[in-house]
């Protein structure tokens, strides 16, 4: 096995911390904040997981996938979204670390070039703004007791059924996400004013 910018590793011990190292010039802020989305994110995946799958929740297939077509299984759908947030959230780890700057050797055609800034800058920014005005409606409708469309919140809604230990799990899954957008906002800057004044990116050992 190789690191992402080519260099060897063995073990998925090897791999996993090619991919979480930070290049030189990253401050520790920024390393912080980069680790810790991901860790932000995946709790809501996980009571998501929990609810549709285990039934936590009640009725999980309806608080945990909402309303879906008959072909499609609740606990497939919410799985799948689920692990794709948590993927979504780890690009923020690319922010600090050399597969970020430089891709990795195993994509055919670009592996080991540069990563253009734009490539990176434009989606990041693009998402911090969607994530933070997403995260703060849907927070502030939530909290309101209406849905984004300005009605009541349905009676099945989890914060209306769920009492004890269950309401306080989903209430503490989903409280962090509304960092996610501002978080990624700050590593986005962070990356684009590192690379406007740094060279290639250089992995910390």
């Amino acid at each position: 096995m190789t690191t992402l910018d080519g260099a060897p590793r063995t073990g998925l011990r090897g791999g996993w911390r090619a991919a979480h190292a930070s290049v030189e010039g990253v401050p520790r802020w920024a390393r912080v904040i980069a680790h810790a989305i991901p860790l932000l994110v995946l709790p809501s995946g996980v009571w998501r997981i929990a609810t549709a799958v285990l039934h936590v929740g009640g009725d999980g297939l309806r608080h945990g996938a909402g309303d879906l077509p008959a072909w499609l299984p609740g606990p497939v759908y919410v799985t799948f979204l689920s692990v794709l947030s948590e993927l979504l959230a780890f690009t923020a780890v690319g922010l600090v670390a050399a597969w970020g700057e430089v891709f990795p050797r195993w994509i055919p055609g670009l592996g080991g070039r540069r990563v253009p800034l734009p490539a990176a800058v434009l989606p990041a920014a693009f998402g911090a703004a969607v994530l933070t005005v997403l995260g703060t409606v849907v927070a502030v409708s939530i909290t309101s007791g209406v849905t984004l469309q300005g009605g009541r919140l349905p009676a099945d809604f989890p914060t209306l059924t769920l009492h004890g230990w269950r309401l306080g799990f989903f209430v503490a899954t989903y409280a962090p996400l509304p960092l996610w957008g501002p978080l990624l906002a700050l590593l986005t800057l962070a990356y684009w004013r590192r690379r406007r004044g740094t060279g290639a990116a250089q992995p910390r050992g």
